[in-house]
């Protein structure tokens, strides 16, 4: 193996252009880069760094040039922001070899840490290794010679090059193809076994109906809503990890063939032969069986799969393929379950009669219930595994995959032929080393999180981005709750535990400097969002697309959610009290305090622009906001429909709240409005404020041609300041208050007319007794 890595610029045996072939293919080398590259020698540029990817992305005729880098560092939140090229180049080759050597020592380091009886299982040590490779070649440039630009890193290259190496070697090996002719087509890029024929299957899972799963509703829902909401998000991701993971063992598959597996999406790569076709039948015929007799068609994944040669990766060609791969999602989307076929007609019938003996599932309203909880309710058994999840997902490290044993506290229900268990550190289960020597261990995760955002995300096991943040008591609880700060709350909350909605409402709340009792509005922040135009930067936005630049940005985006936004709510004060409902791939939902979501808002989009490094591509967001004891569902619902407002907005990148939808830049502006609010309206009532939100609004109709009395909302505005405010000794104040609100262009309702409610709106929420 050794000597096919090492021979991929010179390959003459049938391994070597195996290696070789699929390090093209990730490449997408047309046929004259091909050529060239069989004749070149191998080229070390140490000082180059990796480019950021986004960059060269083109959404429209803009010429725009390289203006960012990443540092040479192992993996960590921190490590995820470029910085100026100047300032991550080093001087010197021997500065440069220096920052290439700490990452050797680190990969070396890592390999030690890997557990030694995990190394009997090659399944297991792959895919810790795959993580620890992650965590040492993210920021390492692939290829810097012959003036290639560096925007795709080592790792990304590797890993689909490993992808693709591993189906074509089975593609020819399986159907017992003659080495020597398979050397000559590889080579040639032409005849038998050339490049033309369909060698691979790209084979995508989708979760669908996940709204409908993670918000389903049933009468006790709201009682424990934060465990529910966080066990079934986290169970999105559990089972699409499962499901790819039997898919994998079916087909006889390494873990290094799965190229992505993120935001209820997976892609695996695998050889086009008919018994992998076959195999594919019986397992997406398992997947859709499970969920049809535990969720009876409210859920499920769906698998898609599409041929693809050789040649369909090359950069004239790719996007074509990716436009098939797409196609083919589409279509199985419409072709749940093959409800079609007549054997699925049981399913329904099983359902309704559930109910004869079974009352409705006290969490989800829909399901039967078959098992009893702690608290004598009757709940399914996959509602009793996600309270489970909900639960243990705060108290554990790892998380552990097994087949034919179960280990103590499992998850109730049988995962696809898999078990599921907690383990809350390595050394409560002697870092499940009998298990893995035994073969019944199939995976181990780690689910943690680091304390802080440089801290490396290698532990020695494969990681997993399915742990998002939750909000825990941290404070002087006890002298707080005698303040009334969480006044109408049932439970007291202990330190180190979890807090609860109703908790969470009270966040926002502020004690005055001046004394007196609480103020704010109790009421959660629900926030929604997800990058605009997504399909159109991967499919049309990539300037010469390849597989392994189209793997690389999706991992990248994926890590921005899923890595960068709980280590934003860990390290920043500001957010601690906010939940990552889910975050990943492309998108996010947070539930938190009203005026923390508010804020969170605006500092991820401005995250966001330093992460991308690309003024053309951004997300849009949803708030809403309502009281703790508001059926989640129903906040969700306000939220996806603020999030839709955003996305009607000319351009998107915008945001929706309290019923407005702005341009980011008007939003930050508007929430600095709201924090002078509190010294430019001293002295004025709140009726005052209350006026001002219609005279906003009158000043919105005027701007679109409303009716003749609309235009006289600058008089109206001076006449209630001057009665709001008759001292003679503020008088200054009145005039610069109405310079503020009137006559300057860049501030105040003359320059945000109806927008400026969410100034106001703020403000207002924050100065209520509640």
């Amino acid at each position: 193996m050794a000597n096919a890595a090492a021979m991929h610029h010179r390959p003459s045996t049938f391994l070597q252009w195996i290696v070789a072939t699929a390090d093209r293919i990730a490449s997408g080398f047309e046929r004259r880069a091909f050529d060239d590259y069989n004749q070149s020698e191998d080229h070390n540029h140490y000082s180059a760094r990796l480019r950021v990817p986004f960059e060269s992305v083109r959404l429209d005729e803009a010429s725009r040039t390289w203006t960012q880098a990443y540092p040479l560092d192992a993996l960590s939140a921190g490590a995820l922001f470029p910085r100026a090229i100047k300032d991550v180049e080093a001087r010197s080759n021997e500065a440069a070899q220096g920052e290439y050597l700490r990452l050797w020592e680190a990969l070396v380091d890592g390999l030690r840490k890997i557990p030694a009886l995990h190394r009997s299982s090659l399944s297991l040590w792959i895919d810790h290794f795959e993580s620890l490779w992650l965590s040492v070649a993210q920021a390492i440039p692939s290829a810097t010679a012959f003036g290639t630009l560096p925007d795709v890193s080592l790792y990304d290259h590797s890993r689909t090059a490993a992808c693709l190496a591993t189906a074509l070697w089975r593609y020819h090996a399986d159907q017992g193809h003659e080495e020597t002719e398979c050397v000559k087509g590889l080579s040639r890029r032409e005849g038998a076994h050339g490049w033309q024929e369909s060698k691979f299957l790209l084979i995508q899972g989708d979760f669908f109906g996940i709204q409908d799963f993670v918000f389903a509703e049933g009468a006790q829902t709201q009682r424990h809503g934060a465990k529910i909401l966080r066990g079934r998000s986290f169970s999105v991701s559990l089972l699409c990890e499962l499901a790819c993971l039997r898919l994998l063992e079916a087909l006889e598959l390494p873990g290094s063939s799965q190229i992505l597996n993120a935001a209820g999406k997976f892609l695996v790569v695998a050889p086009n032969t008919q018994e992998v076709r076959e195999a594919l039948d019986v397992v997406r015929r398992e997947i859709e069986e499970w969920f049809l007799a535990k969720t009876y068609g409210k859920a499920g994944i769906g698998l898609a799969w599409c041929e693809a040669s050789p040649e369909d990766f090359v950069p004239s060609r790719f996007r074509s393929l990716l436009q098939s791969l797409f196609a083919s999602l589409e279509e199985s989307k419409l072709q749940r379950f093959a409800l079609t076929v007549t054997s699925h007609g049981a399913v329904f019938e099983a359902y309704l009669d559930a109910f004869v003996h079974d009352r409705p599932c006290a969490y989800t309203g829909l399901l039967p219930g078959e098992a009893t909880n702690r608290e004598g309710l009757s709940v399914s058994r996959l509602a009793l595994d996600q309270v489970r999840m909900g639960e243990q997902l705060v108290k554990s490290e790892r998380i552990l995959v097994t087949q034919g044993i179960r280990l103590p506290g499992s998850l109730e229900l049988d995962y696809f032929g898999y078990s599921v268990g907690f383990a809350p550190s390595e050394e409560a289960s002697g870092k499940y080393g009998p298990w893995a020597s035994e073969g019944v261990l199939r995976r181990c995760w780690d689910v943690s999180l680091p304390k802080s955002v440089q801290d490396p995300l290698w532990n020695g096991y494969a990681r997993r981005w399915v742990a998002g943040h939750v909000p825990r008591w941290e404070g002087a609880i006890p002298e707080e709750w005698e303040q009334g700060k969480y006044k109408g709350c049932e439970e007291k909350g202990e330190f180190g535990e979890i807090k609860t909605f109703e908790h969470l409402a009270c966040e926002s709340r502020t004690l005055p400097a001046e004394g007196g009792s609480w103020r704010g509005q109790r009421a959660l922040g629900i926030l929604k969002g997800d990058v605009d135009n997504l399909g159109t930067i991967f499919q049309k936005g990539m300037q010469n697309p390849t597989f392994a630049r189209w793997a690389g940005l999706s991992r990248q985006l994926h890590f921005f959610f899923a890595v960068h936004l709980p280590a934003l709510c860990r390290e920043d004060a500001r957010f601690h009290d906010i939940y990552t409902v889910f975050a990943g791939g492309d998108d996010f939902f947070l539930v938190g305090p009203w005026k923390a979501i508010l804020e969170l808002a605006g500092k991820l989009r401005q995250d966001f622009a330093k992460f991308i490094v690309h003024p053309g591509i951004s997300f849009s967001c949803g708030i809403a906001m309502g009281k703790p004891g508001m059926p989640l569902r129903q906040l969700a619902g306000l939220a996806e429909d603020a999030l839709e407002q955003a996305k009607a907005f000319p351009g998107k990148n915008a945001v929706t709240a309290f019923g407005r939808t702005v341009p980011w830049a008007d939003y930050l502006a508007l929430l600095h409005e709201a924090e002078e609010m509190k010294e430019r309206f001293a002295g004025f009532s709140t009726g005052f404020v209350y006026d001002l939100l219609q005279i906003s609004d009158m000043a919105d109709r005027h701007s679109k041609d409303g009716q003749p009395e609309d235009g006289l909302w600058a008089s109206r505005l001076a006449y209630r300041a001057q009665r709001a405010l008759p001292k003679r000794e503020q008088t200054d104040q009145l005039q610069e208050l109405l310079e503020h609100l009137i006559h300057s262009p860049d501030t105040g309702i003359r320059r945000f007319k109806g927008d400026y409610r969410i100034a106001l709106s703020t403000h207002l929420y924050q100065q209520r007794d509640a």
